[in-house]
C-alpha cells in the first residue's frame, strides 16, 4: 500500500506540473478554430494586423506544433512553425494576456556528404547507412523521372551524394537541400547538379524534370517575391512573404499549377477567397485573394494543371489586384519561383558555361568521396525532451520549436 500511495503522489505532482506536450496541425483547422479548441481568446487574431492575420493562413496540416502548460494545466505558450526560419508564438505577458508574435527560428547549416555500394536499394541502402528516410526521400526524387532503379540497378553501383541540412539545437530540421548527386548504373555514371538559380539539371544542363508546377496566371507579372524571414526595422517585428505575388486584372482567370486534390476552398479573413490543393511528393500549392472560385469547385474535388480553379481578385487583406501564391513541401513553405516552369529547360550562351564551370567543381567534389569512401556519419535518435527550453522545464528562459522527424 506504501508503495502504492507514493506512486500515486509522484504521479500527481508530474500530472499537474509545467510540460510540454507536442501534437500535429489538423486537416482544415483554421487559426480560429484552434484558439476556440485551446478555450483561448479570439482577440489574438483580431488584435494582429493584416500582416500577421495572413501568417496564420500559412500553417499547413501535418505540421508539428508545441504547446506549454502551466502547472494548472493552463496554456501558457504555443509555438507553430510557419517555415524555415519563422513561427508564430503565442505567450502571455505580465498581466496575463495573451498575444501572438512572429519570432525566427534559429538553425544553422551543416555539409554532408557520403557514398556507399548498392547492396539492396538505393532507399534502403541510404537509410541504413544515414539513419535518416528524408536524405533517402532527397535522393530518390532527384532521379525518379530519368531513371529506373527497379530495372537498371546492380549490387555493387556506386552512390554518391552531397547536400545541406538545417539543424536545431543540434537535431536535423525540414528536408536535406540536394546539391549534387550521382549514380553508377552498369558502369555509366549519372549526374544530378543543383544550379546556382536554384534548379536542377543533368550533365549536358537539361532541366530535371520534377514536380515542375505551371504558372498559375497567365502573362503575369511578379509584383511581390518570396521571402521566408526579414526583419521590419520600424515595426521592429519579424515579416515573411511565404509567397509569389501576380499583378494581374480582376477576374483574369487563375490555373491549378499542377494536378491535385483540393483540401480546402473558402473565405478567410487574411487571404480572402482562398484555394488550397495537394499535390504527389508533398507539395501543397495555395491560392489567395480570388475574387470568385469557378463553378464546381470545392474541398474534394480532383483538378488537373491547367484547370481553371477561381478568378483574380483583391478579397482579404488586399490593396490591389493580384495572386498570392505560395508552395509547401512537406508542410514548409518554399519559394514557387524553384518550382514552377518559369525559364527555359535547356541552359544556353553565358548561363551554360557557368554552368560547365560548376559541373566540374562538383564532379571534383564527387570523385574526391568515391576515392575516400566517404562514410555518412549517422544520425542519432534523441531522446524526448522538453523543447521549449526551459530551467527543468519549470521556468521558461527562450523559446524554439523542434521538428521531430529526420
Amino acid at each position: 500500500m506504501l508503495r502504492i500511495a507514493l506512486f500515486l503522489v509522484i504521479f500527481s505532482q508530474f500530472l499537474f506540473a509545467s510540460h510540454v506536450e507536442r501534437f500535429k496541425w489538423s486537416s482544415g483547422e483554421s487559426f480560429l478554430l484552434f484558439l476556440e479548441r485551446l478555450h483561448l481568446p479570439q482577440s489574438i487574431y483580431y488584435d494582429l494586423d493584416g500582416a500577421d492575420q495572413t501568417l496564420t493562413e500559412e500553417i499547413i496540416s501535418g505540421i508539428n506544433y508545441q504547446i506549454l502548460y502551466d502547472e494548472n494545466q493552463s496554456v501558457e505558450q504555443v509555438l507553430i512553425p510557419v517555415s524555415d526560419e519563422l513561427q508564430l508564438h503565442i505567450i502571455t505577458d505580465k498581466k496575463k494576456k495573451y498575444k501572438l508574435i512572429a519570432t525566427p527560428i534559429v538553425t544553422e547549416m551543416k555539409t554532408h556528404a557520403f557514398m556507399l555500394k548498392i547492396e539492396r536499394s538505393p532507399y534502403l541502402d541510404i537509410v541504413k547507412q544515414t539513419g535518416s528516410t528524408r536524405v533517402a526521400q532527397a535522393f530518390v526524387a532527384a532521379f525518379k523521372n530519368s531513371l529506373n532503379f527497379k530495372r537498371d540497378i546492380q549490387k555493387g553501383d556506386t552512390l554518391v551524394m552531397i547536400y545541406d541540412r538545417l539543424y536545431r539545437m543540434g537535431k536535423p530540421f525540414g528536408m536535406p537541400d540536394l546539391e549534387v548527386a550521382m549514380i553508377e548504373l552498369n558502369r555509366k555514371k549519372h549526374y544530378i547538379y543543383k544550379n546556382t538559380d536554384d534548379r536542377y539539371y543533368d550533365e549536358k544542363g537539361h532541366e530535371v524534370e520534377g514536380l515542375m508546377l505551371g504558372k498559375p496566371v497567365r502573362n503575369a507579372r511578379i509584383t511581390s517575391r518570396f521571402t521566408k524571414r526579414r526583419y521590419h526595422p520600424i515595426l521592429k517585428r519579424y515579416r515573411a512573404h511565404l509567397g509569389v505575388d501576380f499583378g494581374a486584372r480582376s477576374g483574369t482567370p487563375i490555373q491549378a499549377a499542377g494536378s491535385g486534390k483540393i483540401i480546402f476552398a473558402g473565405k478567410t479573413r487574411g487571404y480572402g477567397n482562398l484555394i488550397k490543393i495537394r499535390h504527389q511528393g508533398g507539395y501543397v500549392t495555395l491560392y489567395a485573394h480570388q475574387r470568385s472560385f469557378r463553378k464546381g469547385i470545392r474541398r474534394g474535388r480532383y483538378v488537373k494543371k491547367g484547370q481553371t480553379i477561381g478568378y483574380v481578385g483583391s478579397t482579404g487583406m488586399s490593396t490591389g489586384p493580384h495572386l498570392h501564391f505560395g508552395l509547401y513541401k512537406n508542410g514548409r513553405a518554399i519559394n514557387p519561383a524553384s518550382v514552377i516552369k518559369l525559364t527555359s529547360r535547356k541552359l544556353s550562351g553565358n548561363a551554360l558555361k557557368s554552368f560547365k564551370v560548376l559541373k566540374e567543381e562538383l564532379n571534383a567534389k564527387i570523385q574526391e568521396h568515391i576515392d575516400n569512401v566517404t562514410r555518412a556519419k549517422k544520425y542519432e535518435l534523441f531522446k524526448d525532451e522538453c523543447l521549449i527550453s526551459t530551467e527543468t522545464c519549470e521556468k521558461i528562459i527562450y523559446k524554439r520549436i523542434e521538428d521531430e522527424t529526420l
